[in-house]
């Protein structure tokens, strides 16, 4: 089948386009299948939030979960089964995209964000998920917290790919970086090597923009500002990819065999009604990147969407607009520090929602 002619100049241009969300009813009723045939989806993106809609939402869960129910499994179990079974399932219909591309294909699960600031619990779940879901084209997602990038180098040292998620400033991403080198690192002191070792990291975007934007408003400051750190911060983010790809100790991991971490622009729904639906796709293209998308945004995309500014030629531009930030009084560290914060909570709120809505369907099912 033919594909959307927008999204697949995206992908022409090295954007990695996948679809943020997943459920049974969309893989079983063929519409994950339709998105790879003819919108260039090449990867899935999931969370807690999105599995408590899909399990809440349709009965395409019922005979599982009576099945689990009457086997009196903990909801913990439970919850792990039927998110594991969904994501195998999503890893077996990507498999010719893994094949295809041998860097896509790909499909994350969610480590429990209750261990985000527990390094050895975060590992020891991760390499549980691993073999659980046991698909080589599965990505296990670990937040960027401080106890999180430990938890990735011993991650990718064990050959497990990872999705890192929840990175909100450059720095962070560079700390992401620093713990994903580490790990190969790992692999060639223990002569693993690095076959089937993926990563990307995934840096939050119109979240961004939702908290500086609500700073500006409480200083009173110039609504021209508004609306534009965002993508200013992830553009600063692939210059510090660059600078990292471009290093001596980068070159040495890669004439090994080793795969870069590709940036992956997450949080891309735009939150603002007044902002354009795409801007987050259409400023930020660049080679070797990923952007998963709402299904909503697109399709936004798909119909009118059109390539921005060129990420390489932006640098100049962000800078100087993350610098009139902090010249308006927005402090930077404190907004990525909050929005960090915020990101756990959420992802912990959302991991609530999600046992909530396993142990209600169980009893249910009982």
């Amino acid at each position: 089948m033919a594909q959307n002619e927008k999204l697949a100049e995206l992908s022409a241009a090295g954007v990695a386009v996948w679809l943020d969300d997943l459920s049974r009813d969309r893989i079983r009723s063929g519409n994950l299948q339709s998105l790879v045939d003819e919108h260039s989806v090449v990867g899935v993106t999931t969370n807690p939030t999105i599995f408590a809609a899909a399990i809440s939402g349709s009965d395409s869960y019922d005979d599982q979960v009576h099945a689990l129910a009457v086997r009196r499994v903990s909801v913990e179990e439970a919850l792990r089964t039927i998110t594991a079974s969904d994501v195998r399932d999503a890893c077996d219909l990507l498999a010719p995209v893994a094949a295809r591309t041998g860097t896509d294909g790909r499909v994350s699960l969610e480590v429990d964000p209750h261990l985000a600031h527990d390094t050895d619990a975060t590992a020891a779940e991760a390499a549980h998920l691993w073999w659980l879901v046991n698909r080589p084209n599965l990505f296990i997602k670990i937040p960027a917290t401080e106890a999180g990038l430990p938890a990735i180098t011993t991650t990718i040292g064990r050959g497990i790919s990872v999705n890192v998620t929840l990175i909100f400033s450059p720095e962070r991403y560079r700390a992401v970086m620093d713990a994903y080198m580490s790990g190969l690192e790992q692999c060639i002191d223990t002569g693993a090597g690095f076959d089937g070792i993926e990563s990307v990291a995934s840096f939050f975007v119109s979240r961004v923009d939702t908290e500086i934007d609500k700073r500006l408003d409480a200083l009173g400051a110039d609504p021209s500002l508004k609306g534009k750190a965002g993508i200013a911060n992830a553009q600063l983010a692939y210059q510090a990819y660059e600078e990292v790809v471009a290093s001596d100790r980068w070159r040495a991991l890669e004439v090994r065999g080793a795969r870069p971490q590709r940036p992956l622009w997450a949080s891309t729904g735009v939150k603002n009604p007044e902002y354009s639906d795409t801007m987050y796709i259409s400023e930020l293209i660049a080679p070797g990147t990923v952007n998963t998308m709402p299904e909503k945004t697109m399709m936004a995309y798909a119909d009118h969407g059109a390539p921005g500014l060129p990420i390489e030629k932006s640098y100049e531009d962000a800078a100087a607009h993350m610098q009139a930030l902090r010249d308006a009084g927005i402090d930077l560290d404190d907004v990525f520090r909050v929005l960090e914060e915020e990101g756990v909570t959420k992802f912990v709120d959302s991991w609530t929602e999600l046992t909530d809505s396993v142990r209600s369907e169980l009893e249910k099912k009982a």
